[in-house]
């Protein structure tokens, strides 16, 4: 069985960051998916491969799984060994009995068919692989792959669907749940290669009126000084439609309201909203007329 080199598959260098592996390996899904190279099965191949680097060093536990194996197979090959003498199995069992909890030490999930990936994939987190007798403990369920789904700020807060067209030609409309943000993902069940599991990266647009925190929204309103000297109302942005603010007289510059329930759902339960929290930026008139100065100098001898 041959080593896989699953930085060289990204492009990347072996400190590269998550943030570094995430961007080189979107610009490679997007040349190589199957959706824009219909037909072409080196494409669809180097599909898989780059998948299947991904589904490795974007996560931190078998990333770390990996480059130990990396350092031990680069030992081997620096004192003169050839690639098909290294021992699989002695490694494996050097792991496994360097495990002070068993065969559950470092589970990356429970086993499982791991489908369309490669032969070095299913020996390193599958169940091919046995030592002395156990299971592979660093055995993993099959990833799936990804594929990037942006949708608006809007489309976040109502959900919305996606239509997506399968490898076998196929189109299948999936629902993307009100709540998710970027970064969320959406399983797909059978609709990859070869009837893996799909995953919808959730890439959520940017909308100038709200900045978001976990299910809190927060805005801004725009009032003038004299609302918040004598009182009256703003109108507030919300992602349902604009809604008018009380504001008490004598309100201070930048004070913050939270209008309860406003902000964005729970993902898990869509009747669950975060708060949307309200900044008033307060507007300054440019111009003014005689009377109107004259009445501002006389309140500005208020004492405070």
């Amino acid at each position: 069985m041959d080593y896989k080199d699953y930085y060289k598959t990204l492009g990347v260098d072996r400190k590269a960051s998550t943030d570094e592996i995430r961007t080189a390996y979107r610009k490679l899904a997007m040349k190589y998916h199957p959706d824009k190279n219909p037909g072409d099965k080196k494409a669809e191949d180097r599909f898989k491969e780059i998948n299947e680097a991904y589904q490795v060093l974007s996560d931190e536990k078998k990333r770390a799984h990996y480059d130990r194996l990396g350092s031990a197979y680069t030992n081997f090959r620096t004192t003169g060994g050839r690639p098909g003498d290294f021992q699989w199995e002695d490694w494996f069992a050097q792991q496994a009995a360097g495990s002070s909890r068993g065969a559950g030490e470092e589970s990356f999930g429970n086993s499982g068919g791991v489908g369309s990936f490669s032969e070095f994939f299913r020996t390193i987190f599958g169940e091919a692989m046995r030592t002395q007798g156990r299971s592979n403990p660093f055995a993993y369920d099959s990833p799936g792959y990804e594929q990037e789904a942006g949708i608006s700020f809007q489309e976040s807060f109502e959900g919305t669907t996606r239509q997506i067209q399968k490898t076998n030609g196929s189109k299948l409309t999936v629902r993307i749940p009100a709540g998710v943000k970027t970064g969320s993902k959406v399983r797909v069940a059978g609709a990859g290669p070869e009837g893996s599991d799909l995953y919808l990266l959730i890439n959520v647009q940017d909308d100038a009126r709200f900045e978001r925190e976990g299910s809190n929204l927060t805005t801004t309103s725009n009032v003038s000084v004299f609302t918040l000297i004598l009182g009256g109302d703003a109108e507030v942005d919300t992602p349902t439609g604009t809604v008018r603010l009380n504001i008490p007289a004598g309100t201070q510059p930048e004070q913050v309201f939270r209008l309860a329930g406003r902000g964005m759902p729970n993902v898990k339960d869509a009747n669950q909203k975060g708060d949307l929290y309200v900044k008033l930026k307060v507007q300054i008139p440019k111009y003014l007329s005689s009377k109107q100065r004259e009445l501002i100098e006389e309140a500005s001898l208020i004492k405070f």
